[in-house]
């Protein structure tokens, strides 16, 4: 039976066809996914993927859409987005917590500082999804999800099969991992440290109040544009300094109050925002030499 029939007969509440992705983009852009499947359970996941092992359709997951391009142009095959069954957030012991991939990272926070536990205020900066904090080691203010990881589980899409990998089984880097591109994560474990609940929402509350102060809000962006070299060398202060804090394509532009920052004011297109990035890396590399890294990804068809 092939993928198509298989949607109509078994999945047909939880896929569509030709599903618009701006709505699942912060930037609010992007083309349609081919096939746009949510799974709500483990089950669900895995039995659609032990199908499209007949089909072998691109798989394309994506997260909370926080720091994710995604082309007019859409993206071909199937693209999945973990549904509400991966939402759950629990205690394991009095300072280890339990969450699923798609819970939203500011919602782990909370239910940390709920549960007198520390360390994980940062995350309520953070704009998506746990699952994806694990992936690109998300942090800010000097944290970052390493230093409060246990161990994930995880999905592995060629084999069909869920395995658990812990803390001493992955390397982690600056806004990175070393974790395979065939792997769906699918809760991860985390360790913080009993503390006052008054002491953690001074700290939370703190860390919002400089987000606020020096980025964005209330905006159509993606959060940092462009990784830091290092803790000397921000990116936002080298776009500055090589002149480019003022550019723009189409009604894409760069934001006033943080120069990492890029912006659809309301009528962009993903080509003008790509078309700025690369604006922006072209002039950094002429006037400093400096090859600046992506933070966010760009994904679908040119």
């Amino acid at each position: 039976m092939s993928l198509k029939k298989k949607i109509v007969n078994n999945f047909n509440k939880n896929i569509s066809l030709n599903t618009k992705l701006s709505n699942y983009s912060w930037f609010n852009l992007g083309g349609p996914a081919e096939y746009f499947f949510k799974p709500q359970n483990k089950s669900e996941l895995l039995d659609f993927l032990k199908e499209n092992k007949k089909d072998n359709f691109k798989i394309t997951v994506l997260g909370a859409g926080s720091n994710t391009l995604i082309r007019d142009k859409g993206i071909k095959g199937v693209v999945i987005k973990l549904g509400q069954g991966f939402s759950d957030v629990n205690l394991i012991d009095k300072t280890t917590i339990n969450a699923g991939a798609a819970c939203l990272d500011k919602r782990v926070s909370n239910f940390a500082k709920d549960n007198g536990i520390g360390n994980f205020e940062f995350l309520s900066c953070i704009p998506g999804s746990i699952g994806g904090a694990v992936i690109m080691n998300t942090g800010c203010y000097s944290y970052d999800i390493s230093k409060i990881f246990v161990s994930l589980t995880a999905i592995d899409i060629n084999k069909c099969e869920e395995r658990e990998i812990k803390r001493e089984n992955i390397q982690f880097h600056y806004r990175g991992t070393d974790l395979p591109d065939n792997l769906i994560v699918t809760s991860v474990k985390l360790k913080g440290k009993q503390e006052l609940k008054e002491i953690i929402e001074n700290k939370q509350n703190s860390f919002i109040e400089k987000k606020k102060l020096s980025q964005p809000s209330q905006v159509k962006t993606c959060g940092s544009t462009f990784k830091n070299l290092n803790e000397n060398q921000k990116a936002w202060k080298i776009i500055k300094e090589s002149g480019c804090d003022n550019f723009e394509v189409g009604d894409a532009n760069i934001s006033k109050k943080h120069c990492n920052f890029f912006v659809n004011n309301g009528n962009a297109k993903s080509s003008d925002i790509e078309k700025l990035i690369n604006k922006v890396r072209e002039k950094v590399f002429e006037k400093k030499g400096i090859n600046l890294e992506l933070e966010i990804k760009i994904i679908g068809e040119k």
